[in-house]
């Protein structure tokens, strides 16, 4: 039977079901209920919840757990998470595998604690130094939130790379009821550290960089062909597509059902991972098509991008326009989509791409 659960909690219990040993953390608005969460129901069941004293701590404890081989989890926000980049880089740079739930608040800087969709630049093109990726996941209920979870450790694990969770601070917060899943013991993973030095560790000097940027190229584009995920509507006959993801790409998708009802040919496009972005959603798309229009939760529009260059990819024929429909403050509105969408059909929008 559902389960009526905030974001922050069904999240948390999610990890814990998917088979989290280890949390490391500090605490930061809209994220803490998460690391509250887990400080009393890890001990509970015999595993490891340290409130670090920074987020540097933080990320470089889940380094050492994902480094014996046990599912490692770690969550912030906002400035917080900007912290976590150098042991975000690093634990890429050894292909080590943990989750970090990134609950996005609003603002450059220290922010404000506006939920957001801001930081989509940052997590989709590695926020570290050197050349990486993550795959992120972007759920758009707390179902979905709580059914990702355990995909964000398979995948994680199958690729040997860190998954962020990128929801945003009003998911976090609402409360919505959810089917918990079954607890799962996953095995300790066998390139784990064992006390027994099985597995040599290669220093930085004996290193072939150039041998393992092909590795990871191949690898990175082994995700890409196989693991975009997305959903979509109305796209095959569509004049105009909107996308969008997370809580915007949901309330997207209940305007857009009722512009069809209007007569209005409208689809949606909801990417499920930002990173690989689903490129292969926009070939589903009515070959007529008249425009993009992303809907976003931030102040420039940085999912734009990332769907100017699908449609440059799928549509190499012709020159079709995007068009960004950002929401600097809170989630759009029913009137903030149909107004700017009235904007663009008339030609009061002019197109980012």
């Amino acid at each position: 039977m559902a389960e009526m659960m905030k974001g922050n909690v069904a999240i948390a219990e999610a990890a814990v079901r998917a088979g989290v040993r280890f949390y490391a953390g500090y605490p930061i608005t809209p994220s803490s209920e998460i690391m509250e969460y887990l400080a009393k129901r890890l001990p509970e069941l015999g595993r490891q919840f340290i409130q670090s004293e920074s987020e540097l701590a933080a990320i470089n404890m889940v380094m050492g757990a994902a480094a014996c081989g046990v599912r490692a989890l770690t969550a912030s926000s906002g400035p917080g998470i900007s912290l976590k980049q150098e042991g975000v880089s690093v634990l890429s740079d050894e292909e080590l595998t943990c989750v970090v739930v990134n609950v996005v608040r609003y603002g450059n800087g220290l922010g404000t604690l506006f939920s957001s969709q801001c930081d989509y630049f940052r997590e989709t093109r590695g926020g570290g130094n050197g050349d990486y990726r993550c795959i992120v996941l972007c759920p758009a209920s707390v179902q979905e939130a709580v059914d990702l979870m355990r995909t964000a450790y398979e995948l994680a694990e199958k690729y040997r790379v860190v998954t962020i969770f990128m929801t945003e601070g009003a998911l976090g917060q609402m409360m919505e009821p959810c089917d918990l899943p079954d607890f799962i013991e996953p095995p300790k993973l066998p390139w784990g550290f064992d006390g027994k030095y099985s597995y040599k560790k290669i220093g930085i000097f004996e290193r072939d960089s150039m041998k393992e940027a092909v590795l990871l190229n191949r690898k990175y584009e082994t995700i890409r062909a196989e693991e975009q995920r997305w959903e979509s509507e109305n796209v095959e006959d569509a004049d105009y597509v909107f996308v969008a993801y997370g809580l915007p790409g949901r309330a997207v998708k209940g305007v857009a059902r009722e512009m069809r009802a209007q007569g209005l040919k409208v689809g949606l496009i909801r990417p499920i991972t930002a990173w690989p972005f689903p490129v292969k959603a926009f070939a589903e798309v009515n070959p007529g098509v008249k425009g993009f229009i992303t809907v976003e939760a931030n102040a420039t529009g940085q999912l734009v991008d990332d769907v100017a260059l699908a449609v440059k990819t799928v549509f190499r024929d012709r020159y079709i326009p995007t068009h960004a429909l950002p929401c600097v403050y809170g989630l759009p509105s029913r009137k903030f989509i149909m107004d700017g969408f009235g904007q663009v059909v008339s030609g009061a929008r002019k197109e980012v791409y």
